[in-house]
């Protein structure tokens, strides 16, 4: 008895300490292979009016986590950005086109991803980075879109942002923008579920505190898509928002709707300052 007791114990102890925050060095700088300065923490923007500096949510992260996006070699999300560029020079669609064909090296985009989202005048439309990639596919190599936060599409987002990091993200929210910016920002500050929780009660009010095991971001998104270690793939912004939404026990909207192209890009903008750092790794 006294040994089953003990047992019990300790299977306690062990899942009380797993599941206890794990330490975060909030003032270490981002440096990746040792040449890729990227800002971390800056000065809010004048439209964000519930923070004075925003960080990116790798300083959130523990020592550990940090340490793999420090490395390519580490960087678990890089794996999926070089098939991406495998898949660069690939020839597809009825107009037999490459991203090559137009663009060159994936480095001539190096500007785009922090920009997005961001309007379209041919589309009369705002269309974030995947809607993008995806329009270049059926507009201009005649081929099938991929669907959204698809594999194919994560990795292609993520070889972008690759090439783009130490850039700064500057996402507009005037203009032919601002209603979406609004709608964005109606839904970051409205109550969702049961739990009756907005974005802003734990990205804004909350960030830097523990909420069960997880130490709380400002939940930016310079850093996707991002390899998350809960479940070794890549994730794309919108699936994030889904399972944010839908651990308040609410119906959530589907990624790509207007709901969340709107929300990405009210979400993008408040990490205006910061450095595009994805593909990113976080938990």
């Amino acid at each position: 008895m006294y040994m089953k007791t003990l047992i019990k114990s300790g299977v306690a102890v062990i899942a009380l300490l797993a599941a206890g925050p794990v330490a975060a060095d909030e003032d270490a700088d981002l440096i990746i292979n040792d040449e890729i300065e990227i800002t971390v923490r800056a000065e809010a923007p004048a439209h964000v009016d519930g923070l004075r500096t925003i960080y990116s949510g790798w300083v959130f992260r523990a020592d550990e986590t940090q340490a793999l996006q420090m490395d390519d070699f580490e960087n678990p999300a890089m794996l999926f950005a070089d098939e991406a560029r495998e898949k660069w020079t690939r020839v597809e669609g009825s107009a037999e086109k490459s991203c090559a064909d137009c663009h060159g090296e994936p480095e001539s985009l190096a500007d785009a991803r922090g920009t997005y989202p961001k309007w379209n005048d041919q589309a009369q439309e705002v269309r974030t980075l995947a809607m993008q990639v995806n329009g270049c596919r059926t507009e201009q190599m005649g081929a099938e879109a991929w669907k959204y936060d698809s594999a194919e599409l994560l990795n292609m987002e993520a070889l972008l942002s690759s090439v783009a990091r130490g850039n700064p993200v500057n996402v507009a929210i005037d203009g032919p923008v601002a209603a979406t910016f609004e709608l964005g920002k109606e839904i970051y500050y409205s109550r969702f579920g049961q739990l009756d929780l907005s974005c802003a009660n734990c990205h804004e009010e909350n960030y830097g505190n523990n909420i069960r095991a997880d130490h709380l971001s400002q939940g930016q998104i310079n850093g996707f898509p991002t390899y998350r270690l809960k479940n070794a793939r890549l994730n794309g912004a919108q699936t994030r928002f889904r399972g944010c939404i839908r651990d308040t026990r609410a119906e959530t909207y589907a990624v790509g709707s207007e709901e969340f192209i709107a929300l990405e890009l009210y979400v993008a903008s408040r990490g205006n300052g910061l450095s595009v750092e994805g593909p990113s790794v976080r938990n």
